[in-house]
């Protein structure tokens, strides 16, 4: 059974802004409330996420009347998305009543981090200890120098960080699922639905260092990790790797897991019919064209592309 008891995933908050954009400051179909009303009963905690964030953005009537008249105003409906709404929701959470306890799970640390990118923009980093640091699509993080320990607290989304060695000072990260530690560890942190995927390419990390049963993460693995931080080795259809290097690399991925990947990289919706949910898709493809990536889905799979707006994009059978 679905654990009611904990607040819904960075993830599930996201789709509840995704599914507020699309009936609130859109024209919604028969078919898109039926597939809203899917997604709230699927799980408990997407019904919890449709409440706050459909909760804040009533409280649209204490922003300033300019603001508020823009936002509404029909001529502009079409021009808001996802990324803009964010930030109004974000402007509703400090403006309004609510506490910091309820604006933390709609991700608002995220808007005011040291450093976050964008939807499908990359950003390369270099800490004042030469540490290497690179944000994936629509992420964000903390840095902190002190005397004795360094920090990067992920605060949403996808980092790899490639420590200095020559720098003795312990390396603390922390993540929603828990804390890790290393000195000269090369790693990569993802949140996703299941909790954290955790990869590690050079050096050791230590998984929840202040645990009674720390786990030693070394050079090769890619772990799991569940929110209340059970692990496993992870099994991927990809090099979760490839996009440091601007890439989405995968092998035998079926084509709805590749889509769901590919819309990480996008504005809007991509979507992906059950029909051709199960096809296979081999290859490495840039991260910088994703218009390009899906042209070239068509001339290796049975399947065909259609643009309802620039934003509303579908995947089906030819």
């Amino acid at each position: 059974m679905p654990d009611c008891d904990h607040a819904p995933a960075q993830a599930q908050v996201d789709q509840a802004i995704e599914w507020l954009v699309k009936l609130r400051f859109d024209t919604p179909s028969p078919a898109t409330e039926r597939q809203f009303q899917q997604w709230l009963a699927h799980h408990p905690h997407n019904a919890k996420a449709w409440q706050r964030v459909s909760s804040l953005s009533d409280e649209l009537a204490g922003l300033p009347s300019d603001l508020s008249r823009r936002t509404l105003d029909g001529r502009q409906r079409q021009r808001i998305n996802r990324r803009d709404h964010l930030k109004l929701l974000a402007v509703i959470a400090i403006g309004g009543s609510v506490g910091w306890a309820a604006r933390e799970p709609l991700g608002l640390p995220a808007l005011v981090a040291d450093s976050r990118t964008g939807t499908g923009e990359r950003r390369r980093l270099q800490g004042s200890d030469g540490s290497q640091i690179q944000l994936n699509t629509a992420s964000a993080i903390d840095l902190r120098y002190g005397a004795e320990l360094r920090e990067l607290a992920l605060l949403r989304g996808e980092v790899s960080l490639a420590c200095n060695p020559g720098d003795n000072r312990p390396f603390r990260i922390t993540t929603r699922v828990g804390a890790m530690a290393t000195r000269d560890g090369q790693l990569l942190l993802r949140e996703n639905d299941q909790g954290l995927l955790l990869a590690v390419r050079r050096g050791e990390v230590t998984l929840f260092p202040a645990s009674a049963t720390p786990r030693v993460v070394r050079a090769g693995e890619v772990l799991q990790v569940s929110p209340r931080g059970a692990h496993a080795l992870a099994s991927l259809h990809g090099d979760p790797w490839g996009w440091t290097d601007g890439v989405l690399s995968v092998q035998q991925m079926p084509l709805g897991e590749f889509c769901a990947e590919l819309a990480r990289y996008r504005p809007g919706l991509l979507r992906c019919a059950g029909e051709v949910a199960a096809l296979k898709v081999s290859g490495t493809y840039q991260l910088n064209d994703t218009g390009q990536v899906l042209q070239l889905l068509t001339r290796s799979l049975p399947v065909r592309v259609d643009y309802r707006t620039r934003y509303w994009v579908s995947v089906g059978a030819a």
